[in-house]
């Protein structure tokens, strides 16, 4: 069997909702669109922590955060962990990362298991980036996005083309603080993007988490975000949809940069030839965003728009053109499932499952009916509590445990506990917690048993007031 190349391609907070091929009312992305319809769009994927670098470390292990250390942002990873990169190069890859890192800086912490890798520092920025090559300080001039993937097409150019490769293209765009660059600096200038209809969620008949948490549209985006003071006059809801429009289109102006790249990378493996039918390429981010949904920015919530990834991937060989799947996958499943691909056998200290089956259209028995999320940042950042969960697909429970639990960057202050419960169906948008219930009290009781046995089985503990 030929190994296929891996060409991973991860950008930071895009939500899957502002993508069109999973029917964006905000936003056009054509050349990730191209991904989608020549090869399967994953509806369920779902990671395990939605914050950066805790995402990170379980797609490059395998792992869950509480096995891999890394929990919150600072914790960062210890890099003798086993990672994928480092399989696949023991099996005879080449193997890259370009771009953002974000697992920590210095002996201790830099990439592993990457014959070339030239990433960014911390978050990096938008704009003239110092990066770290093999370990070695370089400055770059211009707009980082197109810079990484310069860098990215250097590295593939100049491959060895008799061994297959794996490299991990990874962008900063769209993360926080947005910052456009000249070619989309006027894009939507003229037009007015419509707000989600959750923007004016006034967080009723839901935990006090969802009150308390700030990263409202309305009141926390801040002079770096907007760029220009608000307008005099405005009464609070014109304010509010006016930062909403400041913050969404440069947002989106983020995302056309990184659809535009990605295109470039496509156009080059067509070139090519050959390159296409033999490369697995991904597009993912490493966890959701709010786009003004439940009047917020950022993430870090167990709600829908946070915890669901973007996850569309191609490869000809195995992969219809235009499918769909509806099954749950994880970011812990990424990892197992490109060394299935290329023929190497699993780790069992991996926590996820190959989803190569669900490629072929074939869906395993005994496939994963609900999955284990856990957020351990608590009220760092942006005041959210700490909290974990289990999602089905009609289903989640969320239990707000409110403690840092002696998490790295976690703020020690206790919050009372308090518990979720949604219908999906019923209630897509999250609005009411049905928690409390009579009628939803055999439902709250098998999800409970459900996330107790996803804790035991995943060797997680629970929280010491989580008794039910």
């Amino acid at each position: 069997m030929t190994k296929p190349n891996i060409l991973f391609i991860m950008s930071d907070d895009h939500a899957s909702h502002a993508m069109s091929c999973y029917g964006s009312r905000i936003n056009q992305t054509p050349n990730l669109d191209r991904i989608a319809r020549e090869g399967m769009r994953f509806d369920n994927c779902f990671c395990t922590n939605s914050l950066c670098e805790p995402s990170r470390a379980g797609i490059l292990t395998g792992t869950y955060n509480h096995v891999n250390g890394v929990t919150t942002i600072g914790a960062h990873l210890d890099n003798r962990l086993e990672n994928v990169a480092k399989i696949l190069q023991r099996d005879g890859y080449q193997t890259a990362i370009v771009g953002k890192w974000h697992l920590g800086q210095g002996t201790d912490h830099w990439p592993t298991g990457f014959d070339y890798w030239n990433i960014l520092q911390g978050q990096g920025p938008y704009f003239d980036p110092e990066m770290v090559r093999n370990g070695e300080k370089v400055q770059y001039s211009g707009y980082t996005t197109d810079l990484i993937t310069d860098l990215s097409l250097d590295w593939l150019k100049g491959r060895d083309r008799e061994r297959p490769f794996f490299l991990m293209y990874h962008h900063k765009a769209p993360h926080r603080h947005w910052e456009p660059d000249d070619k989309h600096a006027q894009l939507y200038e003229d037009v007015d993007i419509p707000e989600p209809p959750t923007f004016d969620d006034d967080y009723s008949n839901r935990a006090h988490a969802a009150r308390e948490a700030r990263m409202r549209v309305a009141d926390d985006l801040n002079e770096l975000d907007l760029k220009q003071p608000v307008p005099e006059g405005l009464n609070a809801a014109e304010e509010k949809s006016w930062k909403y429009q400041r913050y969404i289109k440069d947002y989106l102006r983020c995302v056309a940069s990184i659809d535009d790249n990605v295109g470039r990378v496509l156009d080059y493996l067509e070139e090519e030839g050959g390159a296409v039918e033999d490369t697995i390429v991904i597009y993912t981010s490493d966890q959701g965003f709010f786009l003004g949904d439940h009047g917020w920015y950022d993430k870090r919530f167990m709600y829908e728009e946070s915890l669901r990834m973007p996850f569309i991937i191609r490869y000809p060989r195995e992969i219809e053109a235009g499918s769909v799947c509806e099954e749950m996958m994880l970011n812990v499943d990424f990892a197992p499932t490109w060394l299935d691909c290329a023929g190497i056998d699993i780790p069992d200290h991996m926590q996820g499952r190959s989803c190569r089956p669900l490629l072929n259209g074939e869906t395993p028995g005994d496939w994963q009916q609900g999955i284990y999320y856990r957020y351990w940042m608590h009220l760092s950042h942006h005041n959210v509590a700490a909290h974990y969960g289990v999602r089905t697909h009609r289903y989640k429970l969320i239990y707000y445990y409110g403690d840092a639990c002696g998490q790295p960057n976690a703020i020690d202050e206790r919050r009372d506990p308090e518990w979720e419960l949604f219908d999906l169906q019923e209630d897509p948008c999250e609005l009411n917690s049905v928690y409390g219930d009579p009628a939803y009290c055999e439902v709250a009781s098998d999800l409970t048993r459900k996330l107790h046995e996803l804790q035991e089985k995943l060797g997680d503990q629970r929280h010491e007031t989580d008794t039910e």
